[in-house]
């Protein structure tokens, strides 16, 4: 293979989007290491990982794409409301949660025909 293949911007799209990212994520962990669990600075991280969260479920909810797209907004919000009360119910647990909501989506999607 030359350069002129065509490979090339593939390659260098991988590197540098490694390097991009890599470099933030060991600064993290040196950063992180003299952090204290307790400490504000991982308080406003934990703070902005959870909006970030947030905010991509009220997208997904809000503005949905694909077959999600056709569902009634009803639907999509009553499932991530059924999702909440059961992750409250039964001790915090997130996997319930999330297995709560899609389910209760799958079975509404279901029972509408979609």
């Amino acid at each position: 293979m030359t350069w002129q293949d065509g490979w090339w911007p593939y390659a260098f799209i991988a590197i540098a989007g490694w390097l991009a990212t890599d470099i933030w994520r060991w600064l993290g962990v040196v950063a992180g290491n003299k952090l204290r669990d307790d400490s504000e600075a991982l308080n406003w991280v934990r703070a902005v990982a959870t909006a970030l969260v947030a905010a991509v479920i009220a997208k997904l909810v809000l503005y949905p794409t694909g077959v999600l797209e056709q569902s009634p907004l009803w639907l999509r919000t009553g499932s991530v409301a059924l999702g909440a009360v059961a992750f409250f119910l039964f001790g915090r647990k997130p996997a319930i949660g999330i297995a709560t909501a899609i389910a209760g989506l799958a079975s509404g999607l279901w029972l509408l025909g979609f």
